[in-house]
């Protein structure tokens, strides 16, 4: 039986799939980000060539709609792949779909430029109210990646729920204190460089948490 969601990681019953391509993946979550990099960035480039976006307004309206758009096709994409939508991309896209058409509509960029606050906030509240309740709901987005044993999930969980509120802190501070411009710089050049340490720093716990596979029978008996 197909699931739209991905299923918890410890469910027996999950349907076996072939994993979907680790290149892929980040190029279906990271490409949204980079056109609306560079429709910000290149705004009124855009807007003389498609000049039926100058009805959108500035360069940050046009980046905004492009957004929502790619950013729509990348969750087709994966439904088209794998039949299923990853957790944490549907939700983080639902926040755009509704933020990005407040900004449209109401044009006022504050609407997009709170969707990172809104969606890391949201984020680690999840995770870390999911340890309390005594699950380690990360195994979602990482299970595909790595075995870890209930610890390991334990401590993951954590750690990610409060880089999540770090990352929500850091784009208020950045939006309200800095121009537009260095806000989508730093929401595309800054936020990946720091989400890339933090996830370094975290190797050394996950291999200790890792648990081996079984390693498959030979077929002669010895």
């Amino acid at each position: 039986m197909n699931h739209i969601l991905e299923r918890d990681p410890n469910d027996s019953k999950k349907d076996a799939k072939e994993p979907i391509n680790p290149v892929l993946k980040l190029a279906l979550e990271l490409g949204p980000l980079l056109v609306f990099f560079f429709a910000n960035a290149r705004g009124e480039w855009l807007v003389q060539k498609f000049p039926v976006l100058g009805e959108l307004g500035g360069p940050i309206f046009v980046a905004t709609a492009l957004f929502m758009i790619a950013t729509a096709v990348a969750l087709a994409a994966s439904w088209a792949l794998i039949r299923t939508l990853p957790v944490m991309p549907l939700v983080s896209g639902v926040v755009v779909f509704v933020f990005g058409a407040l900004t449209l509509y109401l044009h006022d960029d504050v609407f997009i430029k709170m969707k990172p606050t809104i969606v890391n906030t949201l984020f680690g509240a999840v995770l870390l109210g999911g340890l309390f309740f005594g699950k380690s709901l990360l195994g979602y987005v990482f299970e595909s990646a790595f075995k870890l044993d209930a610890e390991g999930w334990r401590k993951l969980t954590l750690r990610w729920g409060l880089f999540f509120l770090f990352l929500a802190i850091a784009n208020e501070v950045v939006w309200r204190n800095f121009s537009t411009d260095f806000w989508v710089a730093f929401k595309v050049w800054g936020i990946m460089p720091i989400t890339l340490i933090f996830t370094f720093t975290q190797l050394p716990m996950i291999m200790k948490h890792s648990i081996e596979e079984p390693a498959a029978k030979g077929g002669d008996g010895s």
